[in-house]
């Protein structure tokens, strides 16, 4: 029975209930070691009797075996394989060693993981539970992780277990309790309970002191008080720490022949076979593991020893020599069967520590199998070890430089940055230097600093004598300037890239070059369109980019500069095909790239669904520079369809990460957010603040692109609040920079806004003007706001019936795009020109979550259920569940109703 756990048992107890009736859940237990995490799994386990159980216990042996923990945990729904999606079987199958072929990355897998626990979930309800996640290996908890934060619509539920602080970069997200001490008197009731055990009120009280209430460190201390001696009264030793000593003082009452033995089995995990081959080349009999038995410390069941706690394992292992643990070890690697070379490599690196070739290789072989599963971690592990191992420092810094290559693929930056720190001290060659220089540029653009990545990139296009990688490495220096707002390099960049540009071999580094030369122009306003324009054949003649998941978003970039309805449609189509093969670790940056692209055309409900999707991803792989610009991204959206609270929520998770890492960008971005939603809620001297400070930052970064400039708006608020002159003036200069870009979408926005101020026998042609630009652009709400803006002026000129066909029109363009406020502000218009307008109620996808978007998107592009899911990393039961949803929002019954309320 448990004691004073009855609020812990209440939650497990209604998470399990929930998920029988097909509502999943999951749970993630933590706490100190001892603290009854494994109790608690043990009583859930006694609620799960018509569940399907899948369980897996991390232990610190199988740590840096690639998937070992997934591979058990999923070992029962095995044979469900080839009923989930062809890709998703292929990458799991081969990460688990099942079959040869490509792993894909790490989300790949976490996918097929979600598949194939949602169709073993099918025939009745599964429960998965998880013991010491914290040592299970890092490739296998990421999947399960990825996983469970997807679960919704399945009878499955998942309880794991973690030792407070060992884990929280795993479980981050997901629902948690964390075990403390028992209370007094609980305490009092379970050291009494097994043992019959009567305590006075001061020892009790120094034991409780001592423990805080851990139950096993009361347990275990209640039995030898005299270790209750050794501490001192004031500052209580760590629970772990008291538990090794009380471990430690009962393993040593084994004789040597025993402990020696006991090491063994720690070394081999408690695998008995492979127990019993080891103790016999250390001349040990594995009989000599009878005493422990007995003395509760172990239980041998068939052909597995298991230990009564981790700490006994642990405690075991330390109290041996450092001789004695290489000899264990030594003594495993030669019982495992031949096929095990991974586990024979880990332990014959654990056997020595002086430099030893044929082991090293061992450890490379492991590295480059762990990688091919994209088990990174593992990888990266291995091939520092390696390094170490290695006789010849040459080859030892090229296994160091692909540890840290490998720990960034894993995610693990600071680890990369250590390994590549180190790395200074090995001798590499130039290329080695150069190829070290670009990876660390890769983790600051991502996570790090921008300003670093830039001067890296310079620094690293400075030292290779290959003009193509000069110019990829330039042109990855103008991205880093572009989000920098950093006008100054990138004129340098752009000279830089003109004098190597002719020199480069391969069609992708002379697309990207030309794209880069040209955003480097647009930005300090210095031409760049016809460098975008001669870009865009050479982009779609590339098969490298179509194939390159890191250089996707170089197909999205000329179009975004030049804003053309007649540039680009191939190269949109190309990404969409080439979408679906990225893997999802490079989707962040493709994601917002299109989404950018479909927010300046009719499609905003593809863009918000793609926005919404690249925040979550860049939140779970860590990439703050994608995470922070796509927040700015959906917030500019947003303040256009007049969600207020959703706007200023996005922009104030924006901006603090901008700030730190110098994102100037996505802080223009923010501010034009802010000062567009003001104007849209009718508030202009709040809009006017906020975008004349955006002009002043700007002006400050000497960014001279009037893309970026917010003076259209700006002259519109400075009129409404009556500031005629700076009005005139912020219109003025605005159409004169558009002008000279030449570019349409630019020009349109000039001409409006020189329209709202120009005398009352020029507006019409200004205005006209403006609509014959637009339609030489996709931005339907650019259009809307200059019917909109035309026919208010014509309204307040008194010509009412001039006014009206032209704000029907902005009417019905804000509707479509779902700009309620702004097509509210448009009918009011109406209204003043005494026409009768009808209320217009939301609908269509104005109605739907991101996340049903996204489901209904899909769905109506003709993909099935399952398609769907494996496209959005659900399970097919939760597509329905969205789709459902979206049925009764949108009061139809079929997908052929769907397709026709979608905008295509």
């Amino acid at each position: 029975m448990l004691i004073g756990r009855a609020a812990e048992q209440k939650v497990i107890d209604q998470l399990v209930a929930a998920s029988r009736i097909g509502r999943s859940g999951v749970l993630a237990i933590t706490g100190e070691p001892g603290v009854g995490k494994t109790a608690l799994l043990d009583y859930a386990r006694t609620r799960l009797d018509d569940f399907r159980v899948m369980h897996a216990t991390g232990t610190v042996p199988e740590q840096e075996i690639p998937f070992a923990g997934l591979h058990s945990l999923l070992r029962p729904a095995l044979d469900q394989l080839d009923r989930i999606p062809g890709p998703q079987a292929e990458a799991l199958s081969a990460a688990l060693a099942l079959r040869e072929g490509s792993a894909g990355d790490r989300f790949a897998i976490g996918a097929a993981t979600l598949s194939l626990l949602c169709r073993y979930a099918e025939e009745s309800p599964v429960a998965i539970v998880v013991d010491d996640l914290q040592w299970l290996d890092r490739s296998s908890t990421e999947a399960l992780a990825f996983a469970a934060r997807r679960l919704s619509a399945d009878p499955i539920a998942v309880l794991l277990t973690a030792r407070s602080g060992e884990a929280d970069d795993l479980i981050a997200g997901l629902p948690q309790v964390q075990l403390m001490g028992l209370e007094l008197e609980a305490a009092r009731d379970l050291v009494g309970f097994p043992t019959g055990t009567a305590m006075t009120d001061e020892q009790l009280a120094r034991l409780y002191e001592v423990t805080g209430g851990n139950p096993l460190a009361m347990l275990e201390l209640g039995r030898d008080p005299e270790l209750l001696e050794h501490t001192g009264p004031d500052v209580p030793p760590p629970v772990s720490g008291a538990l090794l000593a009380a471990y430690a003082r009962r393993i040593r009452l084994l004789d040597p022949a025993g402990r020696s033995a006991l090491l063994v089995a720690v070394v081999s995990n408690g695998d008995f076979r492979v127990t019993s081959a080891s103790c016999a080349t250390l001349g040990l009999d594995a009989a000599s593991l009878a005493p422990a038995e007995q003395m509760g410390l172990i239980a041998v069941t068939g052909d597995q020893i298991a230990f009564r706690h981790p700490l006994l394992r642990a405690s075991a292992y330390a109290d041996a020599t450092a001789s004695e643990r290489q000899a264990a070890h030594r003594a495993v690697a030669a019982a495992l069967p031949d096929h095990d070379i991974d586990r024979r490599a880990w332990h014959l690196s654990e056997s020595t520590w002086t430099p030893d070739a044929t082991v090293a290789a061992m450890l490379t072989a492991t590295a480059e199998r762990a990688a091919a599963r994209t088990a990174y971690a593992i990888a990266s592990t291995a091939y520092e070890r390696a390094a170490r191992l290695t006789p010849e420092p040459e080859r030892g810094a090229v296994q160091l430089a692909k540890a840290a290559e490998t720990a960034w693929t894993a995610g693990l930056g600071p680890r990369a940055v250590g390994l590549l720190d180190e790395i200074r001290e090995w001798p590499a060659t130039a290329e080695m230097k150069t190829a070290l220089l670009q990876l660390r540029a890769a983790i600051a653009t991502s996570t790090g600093s921008l300003t670093d990545a830039r001067d890296m990139l310079e620094q690293a296009a400075a030292q290779t004598p290959s003009a193509d990688i000069k110019v990829t490495l330039l042109a990855d220096a103008v991205r880093a300037t572009f989000y920098l707002g950093d006008s100054q390099t990138a004129r340098t960049l752009a000279d830089e890239i003109s004098k190597v540009l002719d020199g480069a071999m391969s069609t992708e580094a002379r697309a990207i070059g030309t794209v880069a030369m040209g955003i480097a122009k647009v930005l300090i306003g210095q031409g760049g369109a016809d460098e975008l324009r001669s870009a865009v054949p050479l982009l779609a003649d590339s098969a490298e980019l179509l194939t390159d998941a890191k250089r996707l978003p170089w197909l999205m970039l000329a179009q975004l500069f030049l804003r053309d309805s007649g540039m680009g449609s191939e190269l949109r189509l190309a990404v969409e095909q080439a979408r679906s093969r990225a893997g999802v670790g490079a989707l962040p940056s493709l994601l917002f790239h299109v989404a950018r692209d479909e927010a300046t055309t009719d499609s905003w409900t593809r863009a918000e669904a793609n926005y919404v999707e690249a925040i979550r991803l860049g939140r779970e792989t860590g990439q703050s520079t994608e995470l922070a610009v796509s927040l700015a991204g959906l917030a500019w959206l947003e303040s256009r369809q007049g969600r207020e609270d959703d706007c200023r929520a996005h922009v104030a998770e924006a901006m603090p990460i901008c700030a730190e890492r110098h994102i100037q960008l996505g802080e223009a971005w923010g501010l034009y957010a802010l000062g567009d939603l003001e104007l849209c809620l009718g508030n202009p001297q709040a809009a006017a603040d906020h975008l004349q400070r955006l002009e002043d930052l700007l002006a400050d970064l000497g960014l001279g692109d009037p893309d970026l400039s917010p003076r259209p708006e700006l002259a519109d608020a400075l009129l409404r609040l009556g500031r005629e002159a700076e009005a005139r003036n912020a219109a003025a200069d605005y159409l004169a920079a558009a002008n000279a870009k030449g570019q349409p979408w630019a020009r349109a926005r000039g001409q409006r806004a020189w329209g709202l101020v120009a005398p009352a026998d020029e507006f019409d042609d200004v205005f006209a003007t403006a609509l014959t630009l637009h339609e030489q652009t996709l931005d339907s709400f650019e259009t809307g706001r200059t019917l909109f803006a035309y026919g208010s002026r014509l309204r307040r000129a008194g010509r009412r019936v001039d006014a009206r066909p032209l704000l029907r029109d902005a009417i019905e363009a804000f509707t479509e795009l779902g700009a309620a406020r702004w097509a509210d502000h448009a009918a009011a218009e109406l209204r003043a020109t005494g026409e009768k307008v009808p209320r217009r109620e939301p609908h269509g996808a104005a109605a739907l979550t991101p996340q049903e978007l996204q489901v209904s998107l899909l769905l109506v592009e003709g993909h099935t259920t399952r398609e769907a899911a494996a496209a959005l990393f659900l399970s097919p039961k939760t597509v329905e569940y969205h789709l459902r949803k979206v049925y009764t929002k949108m009061g139809i019954r079929s997908r052929a109703e769907l397709a026709d309320r979608l905008p295509r």
